[in-house]
């Protein structure tokens, strides 16, 4: 039989419980609100760890449907990024799940692993094997530099190079060979960062890896979630979503890497832009067909991503390129399908109240077409830049081969570099931007305005 609390003094022991768990609620929550986050702070010299401190990430039980993690994208040249980790270490991160509820398919994956796996932001249900195991690619993490002399006895002009320019030192890192390896590990302008690749999703992106202080280095995990590469940092093994530099599982889920201003172009561009810049040697250590695709038609429109298995956003084709500006201040994603800018050269745009202009210059091919990289298909290169110089609002547009500005007939190239006109020597500022295909993007980004869509 079912006895009823009647007892008023049963009540008021009840009631003085609640006020306990409640107050203990209150203590524990002022302790998060005090604890330290780790921040992708430059250095200690110019940040000190001890000076930045955050808001803890939200924990919830795992045994709750878990939400779609993500968290805001840090857009900052190389310059910002002290401004930028500090306005991002002021933001409540995403949710972080709690407890070990792997799959056994990935706990076999993973069993010699020290990732603390109590600690996730994603279902692990999303998590695939790529088929290598850990460091089955290896990433370079002793690179060797070449001049441009001896790079073009091997590197054609029209193959695709990662362009990354940091207080002047400029290196580019050769699709023919970051594809083999997916991660550097590299110094550029005494900044540490990461060159990162994943060609399932064309993704070229580069992040700044220092951290609280601390500098990591990040290897290939093996592991895939939406067919993007998963990275792994070597310190505390914690996993990082590299399409999102979101950290994504162990000790540092939730955490945010700096993403740093680079270009996908051809070598030619590079070499006009800086004449001085050092090239990524194929001097590895390791033993690979550099110049090959190993990936020989899978940019094909049509074709199916491989290793995703979630829904396709069917407002473009799945291994559609687009070029993808993430906007985390205004909460706005947009993406410039190639389509359309390769047919007008120049898109003068403003999203989330953030003046834009988005070059293509035609000359640089796929890296994931052709068997021979050399002889792929030319699907040329893409810029983007506030189009602001000096306080004055410029407007560009295609004439010819040229991109000009309306104001002074200034003529600029795709790294966003007035080459002649009364603007000569100045530069547009960067804004972080992606080279993707579209499936990629909309899985992790499914709000996503798309220029010249319906939606836009």
């Amino acid at each position: 039989m079912t006895r009823y609390w009647s007892n008023p003094s049963l009540w008021l022991l009840l009631g003085a419980a609640v006020l306990l768990l409640g107050i203990g609620s209150l203590v524990v929550n002022q302790l998060d609100l005090n604890m330290p986050e780790i921040d992708s702070a430059p250095s200690e010299a110019e940040q000190p760890a001890e000076d930045v401190a955050a808001q803890a990430p939200a924990v919830e039980s795992s045994a709750a449907e878990a939400p779609v993690a993500e968290s805001s994208v840090a857009e900052a040249s190389a310059a910002d990024a002290p401004a930028a980790a500090a306005a991002e270490s002021g933001r409540r991160g995403p949710t972080i799940l709690t407890g070990d509820d792997r799959p056994d398919r990935l706990r076999s994956l993973t069993s010699a692993w020290n990732t603390n796996w109590e600690l996730h932001t994603i279902d692990y249900q999303e998590i695939l094997s790529g088929g290598p195991p850990r460091d089955g690619i290896p990433s370079i993490d002793d690179p060797q530099f070449v001049d441009q002399a001896a790079a073009g006895e091997w590197l054609a002009d029209n193959e695709p190079v990662i362009a990354l320019e940091i207080e002047g030192d400029a290196r580019a890192y050769p699709l023919q060979v970051v594809t083999w390896h997916e991660i550097v590990n590299d110094t550029v302008g005494d900044v540490p960062v990461v060159v990162t690749f994943c060609p399932l999703c064309n993704s070229a992106l580069v992040f700044d890896r220092r951290f609280d202080g601390q500098v990591f280095e990040f290897g290939v995990s093996g592991l895939l979630r939406n067919s993007d590469l998963i990275m792994y940092d070597r310190t505390t093994e914690s996993l990082w979503q590299q399409f999102t530099g979101e950290g994504i599982v162990g000790d540092l889920a939730g955490e945010q890497l700096t993403f740093l201003p680079s270009s996908l172009v051809s070598f030619a561009d590079f070499k006009a832009a800086h004449p001085e810049g050092l090239i990524l040697s194929r001097d590895t250590g390791f033993n690979r067909a550099y110049g090959s695709n190993p990936y020989e038609g899978y940019d094909s429109i049509g074709s199916n991503p491989f290793l995703f298995r979630g829904p396709t956003d069917g407002r473009l084709e799945a291994v559609e390129r687009v070029v993808t500006v993430s906007l985390a201040g205004a909460g706005v994603d947009v993406a410039y399908p190639l389509t359309i800018l390769s047919e007008v050269g120049v898109i003068n745009d403003s999203q989330g109240g953030q003046d834009l202009v988005v070059f293509h210059k035609d000359g640089t091919s796929s890296a994931l077409g052709a068997r021979d990289i050399a002889n792929a298909e030319d699907v040329g290169a893409t810029g983007v830049f506030d189009p602001n110089v000096n306080g004055q609002k410029l407007t560009f547009r295609q004439d010819g081969e040229k991109i000009v500005d309306e104001e002074t007939g200034s003529s600029w190239n795709i790294l966003g570099q007035a080459v002649d006109g009364s603007l000569a020597g100045e530069e547009l500022s960067p804004v972080v931007h992606g080279d993707h295909f579209w499936f990629s993007w909309a899985a992790f980004k499914p709000d996503t305005i798309i220029f010249g869509g319906d939606a836009e």
